[in-house]
């Protein structure tokens, strides 16, 4: 486990750390995130190992804007619409992925941080709120560190983050808009 303070500037460390498939733990707009580059598919193992979360509940995804979520998404006019209403912000909206029959959960976060570190690697984020799986999300930055110690972790420290409610998750798949959290 590192730990680097927002004030030491760490978007360079925490780049190079996704690069090599390492996990970060990150303040976003929400909560604390667990992050891994969603393209390695080992760092995005660690997350589900660390966290203890069944394989069976797939991880939302951070992408840096519209054109990256229409790489991995079919997206119509319509779902565009509110997705552009909506981002960057606090939602989560899951979406056909594209070429194949599954879906995807994408969210553009609002935190400058997330949103320079997702320009800068330039790659989608395997995300989750950190905690282990059940319980509440952690904010306070000593619990996170205290229970995440002996993980193979880089921990972005901004400090305790205000108690916040994890993304709205909606499902824009069918023909209604159907909020799952």
């Amino acid at each position: 486990m590192q730990v680097l303070k927002m004030s030491q500037k760490p978007l360079s460390k925490a780049v190079a750390a996704l690069k090599k498939g390492k996990i970060l733990i990150c303040p976003t707009d929400t909560v604390y995130g667990f992050l891994a580059d969603a393209s390695n598919k080992k760092a995005v193992g660690k997350i589900y190992k660390i966290k203890k979360r069944p394989r069976s509940k797939p991880l939302a995804v951070f992408v840096k804007d519209l054109k990256m979520t229409k790489e991995l998404a079919e997206i119509n006019a319509k779902q565009e619409k509110i997705i552009k209403q909506k981002w960057p912000g606090k939602y989560t909206f899951v979406l056909n992925k594209k070429n194949k029959k599954s879906t995807i959960a994408l969210r553009i976060p609002k935190y400058k941080f997330l949103n320079d570190l997702l320009k800068t690697i330039n790659k989608p984020l395997a995300q989750t709120s950190v905690n282990i799986s059940g319980q509440s999300p952690m904010s306070k930055i000593s619990d996170i560190i205290n229970q995440f110690r002996k993980s193979d972790v880089l921990i972005i420290d901004a400090g305790n983050l205000k108690k916040s409610k994890p993304s709205k998750i909606v499902d824009l798949t069918g023909k209604t808009l159907t909020r799952l959290r």
